[in-house]
């Protein structure tokens, strides 16, 4: 039977209010999580890292427009449903 508290997961997708969550190797001084709509998803470029050869500098495929006015880039798994 299924779960009625259960919340539908929706996927992030152009348009969707996100928090963007802030990693370990990020360089930005801000400690408040920043939250924002998703103007551009670059999927259809972004290229696997292992066709890289190298797990370092992740490929940053959201571009968020943030309320305070900035436009940052996130990379996949760096952004959470707001």
């Amino acid at each position: 039977m299924p779960d009625s508290d259960a919340q539908p997961t929706e996927p992030i997708a152009v348009g969707s209010r996100v928090t963007v969550i802030r990693t370990s190797g990020s360089r930005s001084s801000d400690t408040e999580p920043q939250v924002g709509v998703v103007v551009e998803d670059f999927a259809d470029t972004v290229i696997d890292d292992t066709d890289l050869g190298r797990d370092w500098a992740p490929v940053l495929r959201w571009a968020i427009a943030l309320d305070d006015g900035r436009l940052v880039f996130a990379a996949e798994g760096s952004l959470e449903l707001a």
